[in-house]
């Protein structure tokens, strides 16, 4: 089995994954964009997030051309590009949520890593606690010089498997992944449609027979009931655009309050106990 490069970040994920595991419940990872709907907000959000039972935060750096996310979370990236909330500062904000005691990830694209240079941005990642980084866009056998600069740094990298990847790619991918393997719940975008459970189920038996790496499916799911359908084949569920829509709304101050509601009845959907 391949795909556990031992890095600091790796072993504080697989660390939360199988805490979960012995509560015989599937970690639940939480995304939010930083600094929406604005950085105080923001960070409240991410601490209610925790405080609900999240036991990973995937951390969205926002970028102005994404391939995989819907239009929740291409909106909640426009407010933060609109305000002028930089990558230097949002990187800021994630040093603020150092207390938080959970794994941390950034998700955001190539782009962004490859302007900003990868030894740069995986050196400042790990310097404001980050545990790893998911770039969808980048393959993995394109990846060398991206894995490189993340092993140096500390920082685990996640790479994303869908059920119309060949086994080549899988296996690419299951060669290289650490942390964990983020399977896509649905082709397309996030935040449109539900989970294809039918065709997930499968792609996890694909990617278990390729890594001991744990699996986490994300795409499509939004409440306790997909939750609960995702935990009962997978290690992860990962949740995002349902979170931004609490997060976001007419009263930022009732943010943090949604966001925890929302966060602990995913995590109880995520019980495998009777």
């Amino acid at each position: 089995m391949t795909g556990t490069t031992e890095t600091t970040g790796h072993r504080a994920i697989a660390d939360a994954f199988a805490r979960a595991r012995a509560e015989d419940r599937a970690a639940l990872v939480v995304y939010l964009t930083a600094g929406f709907p604005d950085p105080t907000t923001s960070r409240a959000c991410f601490e209610a997030a925790v405080e609900a039972g999240a036991d990973v935060l995937e951390v969205g750096l926002p970028f102005s051309d994404p391939m995989m996310d819907g239009p929740v979370i291409q909106a909640a990236n426009q407010v933060v590009l609109d305000a002028g909330f930089t990558l230097t500062d949002q990187l800021g904000l994630v040093g603020e949520l150092d207390h938080l005691e959970v794994p941390k990830l950034a998700m955001t694209y190539v782009t962004i890593a490859d302007t900003r240079g990868y030894d740069r941005f995986a050196r400042e990642c790990a310097d404001v606690g980050l545990s790893g980084v998911i770039l969808p866009d980048l393959p993995a056998p394109e990846a060398g010089p991206w894995l490189e600069a993340a092993s140096n740094a500390g920082l685990a990298t996640v790479f994303l498997a869908a059920s119309v990847s060949s086994d080549d790619r899988l296996d690419a991918l299951a060669a290289v992944s650490s942390g964990w393997v983020y399977a896509t719940g649905l082709m397309g975008v996030t935040g449109v449609k539900g989970v294809a459970h039918d065709l997930t189920r499968r792609l996890v038996e694909r990617v278990r027979a390729r890594t001991d790496l744990p699996v986490a499916v994300g795409i499509g799911v939004k409440d306790a009931a997909s939750a609960a359908e995702v935990a009962s084949y997978a290690d992860g569920v990962i949740v995002g655009s349902a979170i931004l829509r609490a997060a976001g709304g007419d009263d930022p101050s009732g943010a943090p309050g949604r966001v925890a509601d929302l966060v602990r009845e995913l995590r109880a959907g995520a019980s495998r106990q009777a």
